[in-house]
């Protein structure tokens, strides 16, 4: 029997972009500080030389991982984004370098919930969490109302009650 699925369509929230670009900003920021707080102390301090090289090289190294991670990697990641739920099967697929692509049996599916951090909810989106036996596997970024009606549409598919 040679069955085969098809591949998933459905697209995360282009919003994506602009949350996953004000966390990388935010989170690069901390680090950036944390660094030039060490080398503030080496020079303050008058700590080994070699200190504030590594941490020189170290700050060139987040700049430049600063340009990837708001520039290029959020990007990319909406773009390659695709889930599907159909009767028997959520498909998640995603990466540009390292592809990704999982299958999990609606049989499998032990819990589904929608989660928003302070970005997400400023722009409308959720996240979705379906938990099976071995694994949770998440679909970021999609609009609350889809979010919602989605996570419905999985419980009930699974056949997920609220009693267990």
């Amino acid at each position: 029997m040679n069955y085969t699925i098809p591949e998933p369509q459905q697209r995360i929230s282009k919003n994506a972009v602009k949350v996953w670009r004000i966390s990388s900003v935010i989170s690069h920021i901390i680090t950036m500080l944390i660094f030039g707080a060490l080398l503030y102390c080496q020079d303050r301090f008058g700590w080994y030389d070699w200190i504030g090289h590594v941490t020189w090289v170290i700050l060139i190294l987040v700049g430049l991982d600063f340009v990837y991670g708001v520039l290029i990697r959020p990007v990319f990641l909406q773009r390659t984004w695709r889930y599907g739920v159909d009767e028997e099967h959520i498909q998640l697929k995603h990466g540009a370098l390292e592809k990704t692509h999982i299958i999990v049996p609606m049989t499998k599916v032990q819990y589904v919930n929608t989660s928003q951090g302070p970005l997400l909810r400023k722009y409308g989106l959720s996240t979705i969490k379906i938990g099976t036996t071995a694994s949770s596997h998440e679909i970021p970024a999609i609009p609350e109302e889809e979010a919602e009606s989605l996570r419905t549409q999985i419980a009930v598919l699974a056949k997920i009650t609220e009693n267990e």
